[in-house]
């Protein structure tokens, strides 16, 4: 594994996380209620959907990569549509997400659950690790995949207690519940801006072989 794809990988893992999402939302709701304890819980159980979703998004780009760079380039213009469609419906929303607070009496299992059946991690965490390690898919391998993987965890520990220390701050607490909607948008923003790379990315890798 070269230094740029460690590197490459540590951050999309680790953006996958921090970015503004249904349990980014999920887990600041909590702990705004039920304070940093709870939230901590909450990634916990949540941690094991972000090892199967990010171990199928891998699997997916490994794969694509072995049939050519054609399938990869539509891989990343498929993931980057989707992110904005996620970003605009973000922005144009009249309510914050995640404001209802989600297995408040059980955050481990509700972690869990939530980790395991959002919908939406899977064609996102292709989309993140597309846009960051696209680059470098030339080195992706089988052999090399559970290598990748474990860099991956790595970043998810990383970004977790981040998103932990950062939710259980009483003034992050305070404005999460004042000012939901905005954080709702600013998430929407941020999808846009991936998915834009993601299909600037994939347009340029064609004109390069075109």
């Amino acid at each position: 594994m070269t230094i740029g794809l460690f590197f490459a990988t540590l951050a999309a893992a680790m953006i996958y996380i921090l970015t503004p999402g249904p349990a980014f939302l999920a887990l600041f709701a909590l702990s705004a209620s039920r304070g940093r304890g709870a939230g901590a819980l909450f990634v916990a159980g949540h941690l094991v959907g972000d090892i199967l979703w990010g171990t199928l998004a891998l699997a997916a780009i490994v794969g694509v990569n072995q049939l050519g760079p054609m399938l990869f380039e539509a891989l990343g213009l498929f993931c980057g549509l989707y992110l904005i469609w996620l970003g605009i419906r973000a922005v144009l929303s009249r309510q914050a997400a995640g404001m209802a607070v989600v297995g408040a009496n059980h955050p481990l299992s509700a972690g869990l659950v939530f980790g395991l059946t959002n919908p939406k991690a899977y064609p996102v965490s292709v989309a993140m690790f597309t846009v960051l390690v696209g680059h470098y898919s030339g080195l992706l391998t089988w052999d090399m995949a559970p290598l990748v993987m474990a860099v991956a965890f790595v970043g998810f520990i990383l970004a977790d207690l981040i998103l932990v220390a950062i939710a259980g701050l009483d003034l992050v607490r305070r404005f999460f519940l004042r000012h939901g909607l905005i954080v709702t948008r600013v998430v929407g923003v941020t999808f846009v801006l991936f998915g834009a790379k993601s299909i600037g990315d994939a347009v340029a890798s064609y004109r390069a072989r075109a």
